[in-house]
Protein backbone atom coordinates (compact mmCIF):
# COMPACT_ATOMS: atom_id res chain seq x y z
CA UNK A 1 0.00 0.00 0.00
CA UNK A 2 2.96 2.38 1.04
CA UNK A 3 4.04 1.86 -2.51
CA UNK A 4 0.71 2.63 -4.52
CA UNK A 5 0.98 6.01 -2.33
CA UNK A 6 4.05 6.75 -3.30
CA UNK A 7 3.15 6.15 -7.06
CA UNK A 8 -0.10 7.91 -7.33
CA UNK A 9 2.12 11.13 -5.71
CA UNK A 10 5.05 10.73 -7.78
CA UNK A 11 2.13 11.01 -10.79
CA UNK A 12 -0.08 13.74 -9.26
CA UNK A 13 3.38 15.71 -8.36
CA UNK A 14 4.62 15.21 -11.94
CA UNK A 15 0.86 16.76 -13.12
CA UNK A 16 1.15 19.08 -11.02
CA UNK A 17 3.72 20.82 -12.93
CA UNK A 18 2.44 20.09 -16.40
CA UNK A 19 -1.03 22.25 -15.10
CA UNK A 20 1.16 24.93 -13.22
CA UNK A 21 2.72 25.89 -16.16
CA UNK A 22 -0.29 25.65 -18.32
CA UNK A 23 -1.94 27.94 -16.02
CA UNK A 24 0.93 30.26 -15.67
CA UNK A 25 1.11 30.18 -20.10
CA UNK A 26 -2.66 31.63 -20.00
CA UNK A 27 -1.81 34.27 -17.45
CA UNK A 28 0.83 36.17 -19.53
CA UNK A 29 -0.47 35.26 -22.86
CA UNK A 30 -1.04 39.12 -23.06
CA UNK A 31 2.02 40.37 -22.16
CA UNK A 32 4.86 39.70 -24.60
CA UNK A 33 8.13 40.17 -22.68
CA UNK A 34 6.72 37.31 -20.21
CA UNK A 35 6.47 34.81 -23.29
CA UNK A 36 9.32 35.75 -24.43
CA UNK A 37 10.76 34.94 -21.66
CA UNK A 38 8.53 31.38 -21.25
CA UNK A 39 9.37 30.64 -24.53
CA UNK A 40 12.70 31.05 -24.85
CA UNK A 41 13.48 28.50 -22.03
CA UNK A 42 10.66 26.55 -23.22
CA UNK A 43 12.26 23.20 -25.49
CA UNK A 44 11.18 23.66 -29.53
CA UNK A 45 12.38 20.78 -30.56
CA UNK A 46 13.07 20.61 -34.05
CA UNK A 47 13.23 23.59 -37.02
CA UNK A 48 12.18 21.69 -40.15
CA UNK A 49 11.53 24.73 -42.22
CA UNK A 50 14.68 25.90 -42.26
CA UNK A 51 16.64 27.73 -45.36
CA UNK A 52 20.72 27.66 -44.42
CA UNK A 53 21.74 31.13 -46.46
CA UNK A 54 18.45 33.21 -45.14
CA UNK A 55 19.20 31.95 -41.49
CA UNK A 56 22.73 33.01 -41.35
CA UNK A 57 22.26 37.10 -39.90
CA UNK A 58 23.67 39.51 -42.34
CA UNK A 59 26.31 40.68 -39.52
CA UNK A 60 28.83 37.85 -40.16
CA UNK A 61 28.18 37.53 -43.79
CA UNK A 62 29.36 40.85 -43.94
CA UNK A 63 32.46 40.56 -41.63
CA UNK A 64 33.39 37.72 -44.12
CA UNK A 65 32.97 39.81 -47.02
CA UNK A 66 35.02 42.66 -45.58
CA UNK A 67 37.59 40.64 -44.30
CA UNK A 68 38.28 38.60 -47.65
CA UNK A 69 37.96 42.13 -49.45
CA UNK A 70 35.19 41.13 -51.73
CA UNK A 71 33.51 43.54 -54.68
CA UNK A 72 30.58 45.76 -54.13
CA UNK A 73 28.27 46.95 -55.86
CA UNK A 74 27.85 50.39 -54.29
CA UNK A 75 24.48 50.77 -56.63
CA UNK A 76 22.94 47.31 -55.55
CA UNK A 77 25.25 46.29 -52.26
CA UNK A 78 25.62 43.13 -54.00
CA UNK A 79 29.02 41.41 -53.23
CA UNK A 80 31.01 39.46 -55.78
CA UNK A 81 34.45 37.70 -55.51
CA UNK A 82 35.74 38.81 -58.47
CA UNK A 83 35.64 42.31 -60.23
CA UNK A 84 32.87 42.90 -62.40
CA UNK A 85 32.49 45.11 -65.58
CA UNK A 86 31.06 48.76 -64.79
CA UNK A 87 32.05 51.84 -62.60
CA UNK A 88 29.86 50.56 -59.19
CA UNK A 89 32.36 47.18 -58.32
CA UNK A 90 34.32 48.62 -55.12
CA UNK A 91 36.75 46.74 -52.65
CA UNK A 92 36.07 46.55 -49.78
CA UNK A 93 39.52 48.06 -48.66
CA UNK A 94 38.78 50.71 -50.80
CA UNK A 95 35.68 51.61 -49.18
CA UNK A 96 37.56 51.99 -45.71
CA UNK A 97 40.27 53.86 -47.00
CA UNK A 98 37.81 56.87 -48.42
CA UNK A 99 35.65 56.59 -45.17
CA UNK A 100 32.91 55.52 -46.45
CA UNK A 101 32.64 51.73 -45.39
CA UNK A 102 30.74 52.54 -42.01
CA UNK A 103 27.73 54.05 -44.16
CA UNK A 104 27.32 51.03 -46.70
CA UNK A 105 27.38 48.86 -43.79
CA UNK A 106 24.13 50.33 -42.68
CA UNK A 107 22.83 50.12 -46.85
CA UNK A 108 23.98 46.52 -46.90
CA UNK A 109 22.23 45.46 -43.90
CA UNK A 110 18.83 47.21 -45.13
CA UNK A 111 19.49 45.13 -48.51
CA UNK A 112 20.53 41.71 -47.26
CA UNK A 113 18.04 41.29 -44.14
CA UNK A 114 14.87 43.55 -43.24
CA UNK A 115 16.67 45.13 -40.77
CA UNK A 116 14.53 49.18 -40.62
CA UNK A 117 12.10 47.90 -43.26
CA UNK A 118 9.31 50.53 -43.88
CA UNK A 119 6.67 48.67 -45.97
CA UNK A 120 6.67 51.44 -48.40
CA UNK A 121 9.52 51.53 -50.15
CA UNK A 122 9.85 48.46 -52.00
CA UNK A 123 7.78 45.20 -52.51
CA UNK A 124 8.27 42.94 -49.31
CA UNK A 125 8.32 39.52 -51.30
CA UNK A 126 10.55 40.97 -53.21
CA UNK A 127 12.98 42.50 -50.50
CA UNK A 128 13.09 39.23 -49.15
CA UNK A 129 13.65 37.33 -52.43
CA UNK A 130 15.98 39.25 -53.93
CA UNK A 131 18.47 39.95 -50.48
CA UNK A 132 20.00 36.04 -51.63
CA UNK A 133 21.78 36.74 -54.57
CA UNK A 134 23.08 39.92 -52.97
CA UNK A 135 24.82 38.14 -50.04
CA UNK A 136 25.47 34.65 -51.51
CA UNK A 137 29.51 35.28 -52.45
CA UNK A 138 29.86 36.22 -48.99
CA UNK A 139 28.09 32.35 -48.19
CA UNK A 140 31.11 30.60 -50.58
CA UNK A 141 33.65 29.07 -48.40
CA UNK A 142 31.91 30.25 -44.84
CA UNK A 143 29.86 26.85 -44.46
CA UNK A 144 31.32 25.98 -41.42
CA UNK A 145 31.57 29.22 -39.31
CA UNK A 146 27.39 29.33 -40.31
CA UNK A 147 27.11 25.84 -39.26
CA UNK A 148 28.32 26.91 -35.88
CA UNK A 149 26.84 30.02 -35.99
CA UNK A 150 23.32 28.32 -36.08
CA UNK A 151 24.46 25.55 -33.79
CA UNK A 152 25.20 27.49 -30.87
CA UNK A 153 22.28 29.91 -31.52
CA UNK A 154 19.94 26.71 -31.63
CA UNK A 155 21.36 25.55 -28.22
CA UNK A 156 21.29 28.96 -26.74
CA UNK A 157 17.34 28.88 -27.24
CA UNK A 158 16.65 25.67 -26.67
CA UNK A 159 16.07 24.32 -30.10
CA UNK A 160 17.49 20.41 -30.21
CA UNK A 161 17.09 19.69 -34.57
CA UNK A 162 17.57 21.42 -37.41
CA UNK A 163 16.71 20.41 -40.93
CA UNK A 164 18.24 22.79 -43.22
CA UNK A 165 18.21 23.16 -46.88
CA UNK A 166 22.38 23.47 -47.45
CA UNK A 167 23.00 23.92 -50.87
CA UNK A 168 22.24 23.07 -54.40
CA UNK A 169 24.42 19.86 -55.60
CA UNK A 170 27.24 21.33 -58.38
CA UNK A 171 26.49 19.17 -61.20
CA UNK A 172 28.74 19.41 -64.47
CA UNK A 173 26.25 17.53 -66.40
CA UNK A 174 25.66 18.70 -69.95
CA UNK A 175 22.22 19.21 -71.25
CA UNK A 176 22.44 21.43 -74.23
CA UNK A 177 21.96 18.44 -76.48
CA UNK A 178 18.32 17.87 -74.02
CA UNK A 179 16.71 20.70 -74.90
CA UNK A 180 14.09 19.91 -76.99
CA UNK A 181 12.47 17.90 -74.07
CA UNK A 182 12.31 21.25 -72.60
CA UNK A 183 9.01 22.42 -74.66
CA UNK A 184 8.02 18.92 -75.41
CA UNK A 185 7.43 18.24 -71.97
CA UNK A 186 5.38 21.33 -71.28
CA UNK A 187 3.00 20.34 -74.52
CA UNK A 188 3.14 16.92 -72.81
CA UNK A 189 1.61 18.70 -69.28
CA UNK A 190 -0.72 21.19 -71.58
CA UNK A 191 -2.26 17.90 -73.00
CA UNK A 192 -2.50 15.59 -69.71
CA UNK A 193 -0.17 13.19 -70.94
CA UNK A 194 1.01 11.75 -68.06
CA UNK A 195 1.83 9.03 -69.45
CA UNK A 196 4.22 10.41 -72.74
CA UNK A 197 5.67 12.56 -69.29
CA UNK A 198 6.73 9.42 -67.36
CA UNK A 199 8.39 7.89 -70.78
CA UNK A 200 10.05 11.29 -70.89
CA UNK A 201 11.58 11.48 -67.53
CA UNK A 202 12.60 7.45 -68.12
CA UNK A 203 14.77 8.59 -71.34
CA UNK A 204 16.59 11.56 -69.30
CA UNK A 205 16.71 9.48 -66.05
CA UNK A 206 18.79 6.83 -67.97
CA UNK A 207 20.79 9.77 -69.97
CA UNK A 208 22.19 10.97 -66.06
CA UNK A 209 22.90 7.77 -65.24
CA UNK A 210 25.05 7.07 -68.33
CA UNK A 211 26.87 10.62 -67.63
CA UNK A 212 27.59 9.63 -63.80
CA UNK A 213 24.79 11.45 -61.83
CA UNK A 214 25.54 8.78 -58.78
CA UNK A 215 29.31 10.55 -58.94
CA UNK A 216 27.63 14.37 -58.10
CA UNK A 217 25.81 12.87 -55.63
CA UNK A 218 28.70 10.83 -53.73
CA UNK A 219 30.99 13.90 -54.27
CA UNK A 220 28.60 16.13 -52.10
CA UNK A 221 27.43 13.83 -49.49
CA UNK A 222 30.68 12.57 -48.60
CA UNK A 223 33.46 15.74 -49.78
CA UNK A 224 30.96 18.69 -48.79
CA UNK A 225 28.71 17.55 -46.25
CA UNK A 226 29.65 14.75 -44.98
CA UNK A 227 33.48 15.81 -44.17
CA UNK A 228 32.28 19.36 -42.69
CA UNK A 229 29.49 17.93 -40.21
CA UNK A 230 32.22 16.05 -39.07
CA UNK A 231 35.36 18.16 -38.94
CA UNK A 232 32.69 20.09 -37.11
CA UNK A 233 31.19 18.28 -34.44
CA UNK A 234 27.79 19.62 -35.40
CA UNK A 235 26.27 16.35 -33.53
CA UNK A 236 26.10 16.02 -29.90
CA UNK A 237 24.34 15.60 -26.62
CA UNK A 238 22.61 19.02 -27.33
CA UNK A 239 22.46 18.90 -30.48
CA UNK A 240 21.84 17.18 -34.13
CA UNK A 241 21.59 18.80 -37.44
CA UNK A 242 20.39 16.80 -40.92
CA UNK A 243 20.28 18.50 -44.43
CA UNK A 244 17.97 18.51 -47.41
CA UNK A 245 19.05 18.54 -50.90
CA UNK A 246 16.62 21.36 -53.13
CA UNK A 247 16.18 22.09 -56.44
CA UNK A 248 15.11 25.50 -57.77
CA UNK A 249 11.89 26.36 -59.53
CA UNK A 250 12.88 29.12 -61.56
CA UNK A 251 15.33 26.32 -63.72
CA UNK A 252 14.41 24.67 -67.09
CA UNK A 253 12.55 21.20 -66.60
CA UNK A 254 15.91 19.51 -67.85
CA UNK A 255 17.97 21.13 -66.08
CA UNK A 256 15.80 21.15 -62.96
CA UNK A 257 14.73 17.35 -63.26
CA UNK A 258 18.74 16.83 -63.47
CA UNK A 259 19.35 18.28 -60.25
CA UNK A 260 16.42 16.47 -58.84
CA UNK A 261 17.54 13.32 -59.53
CA UNK A 262 20.79 13.78 -58.35
CA UNK A 263 19.10 15.16 -54.92
CA UNK A 264 17.54 12.03 -55.10
CA UNK A 265 20.14 9.74 -55.58
CA UNK A 266 22.15 11.91 -52.37
CA UNK A 267 19.35 11.26 -49.61
CA UNK A 268 19.04 7.78 -51.26
CA UNK A 269 22.50 7.10 -50.36
CA UNK A 270 23.84 9.07 -47.00
CA UNK A 271 21.69 8.98 -43.29
CA UNK A 272 22.83 12.74 -43.14
CA UNK A 273 20.79 13.43 -46.19
CA UNK A 274 17.21 13.88 -44.71
CA UNK A 275 15.03 14.42 -47.76
CA UNK A 276 14.40 16.45 -50.67
CA UNK A 277 12.91 19.91 -51.38
CA UNK A 278 11.92 22.53 -54.05
CA UNK A 279 12.37 26.03 -53.41
CA UNK A 280 12.52 29.71 -54.92
CA UNK A 281 9.35 31.94 -55.44
CA UNK A 282 6.02 30.11 -56.20
CA UNK A 283 4.89 32.88 -57.85
CA UNK A 284 7.50 32.93 -59.99
CA UNK A 285 6.41 32.85 -63.93
CA UNK A 286 8.68 29.58 -64.71
CA UNK A 287 7.02 28.48 -61.22
CA UNK A 288 3.73 29.09 -62.06
CA UNK A 289 3.79 27.44 -65.67
CA UNK A 290 5.94 24.76 -64.67
CA UNK A 291 4.52 23.62 -61.12
CA UNK A 292 2.20 20.87 -62.42
CA UNK A 293 5.63 19.24 -64.12
CA UNK A 294 7.36 19.74 -61.12
CA UNK A 295 5.18 17.57 -59.02
CA UNK A 296 5.15 15.13 -61.44
CA UNK A 297 8.60 15.11 -61.38
CA UNK A 298 8.85 14.08 -57.88
CA UNK A 299 6.45 11.32 -58.37
CA UNK A 300 8.66 10.21 -60.84
CA UNK A 301 11.61 10.25 -58.49
CA UNK A 302 9.45 8.54 -55.74
CA UNK A 303 9.16 5.73 -57.89
CA UNK A 304 12.75 5.09 -58.31
CA UNK A 305 13.73 6.07 -54.63
CA UNK A 306 10.68 5.23 -52.41
CA UNK A 307 12.41 5.84 -49.28
CA UNK A 308 13.40 8.85 -50.06
CA UNK A 309 11.39 11.78 -47.92
CA UNK A 310 10.44 15.02 -49.06
CA UNK A 311 8.96 18.38 -48.13
CA UNK A 312 7.25 20.73 -50.65
CA UNK A 313 6.79 24.37 -50.56
CA UNK A 314 3.38 24.62 -51.77
CA UNK A 315 0.53 27.22 -51.21
CA UNK A 316 3.00 30.11 -50.33
CA UNK A 317 0.10 32.38 -52.12
CA UNK A 318 -2.74 34.59 -51.07
CA UNK A 319 -5.10 36.98 -53.14
CA UNK A 320 -3.68 39.57 -55.31
CA UNK A 321 -0.14 37.73 -55.70
CA UNK A 322 -1.51 35.78 -58.47
CA UNK A 323 -4.82 35.08 -60.56
CA UNK A 324 -7.82 33.77 -58.03
CA UNK A 325 -7.14 30.41 -59.58
CA UNK A 326 -4.09 29.88 -59.70
CA UNK A 327 -4.86 29.72 -55.30
CA UNK A 328 -7.18 26.47 -56.09
CA UNK A 329 -4.78 23.49 -56.90
CA UNK A 330 -0.98 23.51 -55.59
CA UNK A 331 -1.10 22.48 -52.05
CA UNK A 332 -3.26 19.56 -53.99
CA UNK A 333 -1.34 18.88 -56.78
CA UNK A 334 1.85 18.67 -53.92
CA UNK A 335 -0.10 16.09 -51.95
CA UNK A 336 -2.11 14.04 -54.33
CA UNK A 337 0.27 14.25 -57.32
CA UNK A 338 3.87 14.60 -55.75
CA UNK A 339 3.29 12.76 -52.38
CA UNK A 340 4.77 14.89 -50.55
CA UNK A 341 5.57 13.67 -47.20
CA UNK A 342 5.22 17.58 -45.66
CA UNK A 343 3.75 20.69 -46.48
CA UNK A 344 5.86 23.65 -46.45
CA UNK A 345 3.97 27.30 -45.27
CA UNK A 346 0.59 26.17 -47.02
CA UNK A 347 -1.00 29.45 -46.30
CA UNK A 348 -3.54 29.52 -49.41
CA UNK A 349 -5.10 26.50 -48.20
CA UNK A 350 -8.43 28.06 -47.58
CA UNK A 351 -8.54 28.94 -51.64
CA UNK A 352 -8.05 25.25 -52.39
CA UNK A 353 -10.36 23.10 -54.17
CA UNK A 354 -11.99 20.36 -51.68
CA UNK A 355 -10.11 22.30 -49.03
CA UNK A 356 -12.01 20.43 -46.93
CA UNK A 357 -11.16 16.73 -48.02
CA UNK A 358 -7.60 17.88 -48.55
CA UNK A 359 -7.22 18.31 -44.89
CA UNK A 360 -9.36 15.52 -44.02
CA UNK A 361 -6.91 13.43 -46.23
CA UNK A 362 -3.41 15.24 -44.89
CA UNK A 363 -4.68 14.51 -41.22
CA UNK A 364 -5.61 11.01 -42.24
CA UNK A 365 -2.07 10.48 -44.03
CA UNK A 366 -0.09 12.37 -41.49
CA UNK A 367 1.34 15.10 -43.88
CA UNK A 368 2.31 17.89 -41.42
CA UNK A 369 2.21 21.58 -42.55
CA UNK A 370 5.06 23.58 -41.46
CA UNK A 371 4.04 27.17 -40.53
CA UNK A 372 6.08 30.05 -40.60
CA UNK A 373 4.47 33.04 -38.85
CA UNK A 374 6.91 35.58 -39.49
CA UNK A 375 7.89 35.13 -43.10
CA UNK A 376 4.61 34.56 -44.11
CA UNK A 377 3.59 37.89 -42.34
CA UNK A 378 6.18 39.75 -44.23
CA UNK A 379 6.29 38.00 -47.94
CA UNK A 380 2.41 37.37 -47.99
CA UNK A 381 0.80 39.78 -45.40
CA UNK A 382 -1.15 37.07 -43.85
CA UNK A 383 -1.18 37.13 -40.09
CA UNK A 384 -3.78 36.55 -37.73
CA UNK A 385 -6.96 35.55 -38.69
CA UNK A 386 -5.66 35.34 -42.40
CA UNK A 387 -3.86 33.00 -41.72
CA UNK A 388 -5.26 29.60 -41.85
CA UNK A 389 -3.22 28.20 -38.73
CA UNK A 390 -6.27 27.40 -37.28
CA UNK A 391 -8.37 25.74 -39.78
CA UNK A 392 -5.22 23.35 -39.90
CA UNK A 393 -6.14 23.19 -36.67
CA UNK A 394 -9.40 22.52 -36.99
CA UNK A 395 -9.19 19.66 -39.25
CA UNK A 396 -6.37 18.00 -37.56
CA UNK A 397 -3.73 18.31 -39.71
CA UNK A 398 -0.61 18.39 -37.89
CA UNK A 399 0.98 21.00 -37.05
CA UNK A 400 5.21 22.44 -36.91
CA UNK A 401 6.18 25.49 -36.41
CA UNK A 402 9.37 26.92 -38.26
CA UNK A 403 11.26 30.17 -39.09
CA UNK A 404 12.51 29.61 -42.51
CA UNK A 405 14.39 31.97 -43.13
CA UNK A 406 15.57 33.64 -39.14
CA UNK A 407 18.66 35.82 -40.46
CA UNK A 408 17.08 38.07 -43.42
CA UNK A 409 13.40 38.20 -40.93
CA UNK A 410 15.75 39.56 -38.03
CA UNK A 411 13.89 37.00 -36.38
CA UNK A 412 14.00 33.32 -34.38
CA UNK A 413 12.35 30.34 -32.91
CA UNK A 414 10.85 31.80 -30.31
CA UNK A 415 9.23 34.75 -31.78
CA UNK A 416 7.31 32.47 -33.76
CA UNK A 417 5.97 30.75 -30.43
CA UNK A 418 5.59 34.34 -28.94
CA UNK A 419 3.32 35.62 -32.29
CA UNK A 420 1.70 32.07 -31.69
CA UNK A 421 0.19 32.51 -28.43
CA UNK A 422 -0.54 36.05 -28.77
CA UNK A 423 -2.66 35.79 -31.95
CA UNK A 424 -4.38 32.44 -31.45
CA UNK A 425 -5.69 31.91 -27.80
CA UNK A 426 -7.42 28.55 -28.84
CA UNK A 427 -3.96 27.35 -29.05
CA UNK A 428 -3.49 25.85 -25.83
CA UNK A 429 0.19 25.10 -23.87
CA UNK A 430 -1.02 21.31 -24.76
CA UNK A 431 -1.70 21.94 -28.46
CA UNK A 432 2.28 23.92 -28.34
CA UNK A 433 3.76 21.05 -26.55
CA UNK A 434 2.14 18.97 -29.09
CA UNK A 435 3.81 20.72 -31.91
CA UNK A 436 7.47 20.95 -30.36
CA UNK A 437 6.97 17.29 -30.33
CA UNK A 438 5.58 17.03 -34.20
CA UNK A 439 9.14 18.51 -35.04
CA UNK A 440 11.25 15.65 -33.80
CA UNK A 441 8.51 13.16 -34.84
CA UNK A 442 7.82 13.94 -38.18
CA UNK A 443 11.27 15.22 -39.39
CA UNK A 444 13.02 12.84 -41.91
CA UNK A 445 16.10 11.78 -39.58
CA UNK A 446 16.56 8.34 -41.03
CA UNK A 447 18.27 6.43 -38.14
CA UNK A 448 15.79 5.27 -35.43
CA UNK A 449 17.74 5.40 -32.92
CA UNK A 450 19.13 9.36 -33.16
CA UNK A 451 14.87 10.32 -33.40
CA UNK A 452 14.48 7.98 -30.73
CA UNK A 453 17.08 9.70 -28.50
CA UNK A 454 16.08 13.56 -29.27
CA UNK A 455 12.13 12.49 -28.25
CA UNK A 456 13.66 10.97 -24.83
CA UNK A 457 15.99 13.67 -24.94
CA UNK A 458 12.36 16.45 -25.26
CA UNK A 459 10.93 14.43 -22.34
CA UNK A 460 13.57 15.20 -20.18
CA UNK A 461 14.21 18.87 -21.12
CA UNK A 462 9.96 19.63 -20.86
CA UNK A 463 10.25 17.47 -17.56
CA UNK A 464 12.96 20.18 -16.30
CA UNK A 465 11.03 23.32 -17.64
CA UNK A 466 7.82 22.61 -16.07
CA UNK A 467 9.67 21.90 -12.54
CA UNK A 468 10.13 25.55 -12.62
CA UNK A 469 6.68 26.49 -12.18
CA UNK A 470 5.63 24.88 -9.28
CA UNK A 471 7.03 27.54 -7.03
CA UNK A 472 4.97 30.44 -9.24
Amino acid sequence: MKLFYTFLFCILFQLGFAQSADQYFEKIRNNEAALTAFFSQMPKGGDLHHHYSGSIYAEPLLAHAIAHDLYLNTQTMTVSQEKQTGTDWVLFSTLQKNGELEAYKQKIMHTWSIKDYNNVDYPSDKQFFDSFMKFEPATIGNFGAGLLELKNRAIKENVSYIETQLSTIPCAIKTDDLAKYNSQLRKMVANKNEKAIMQSLDSLYAIFNQKDAKKYASDFNSNFVGKMHKELKIDDSQFTMRYQNFVLRFMEPVDLFKNLVVAFISADSSPLMAGVNIVSPEDGETSMKDYELHMLMFKYCHSRFPKVKYTLHAGELTLGLVRPEELSWHINAAVYTAGANRIGHGVDIPYEEKSYDLMRYMAKNNIPVEINLVSNEFILKVKENRHPILLYKEFNVPIIISTDDAGILRTNMTEQYVLLAKRYPNISYTDIKQFVYNSINFSFIQDATVKKQLIKDLDVRFKTFEANFSMK
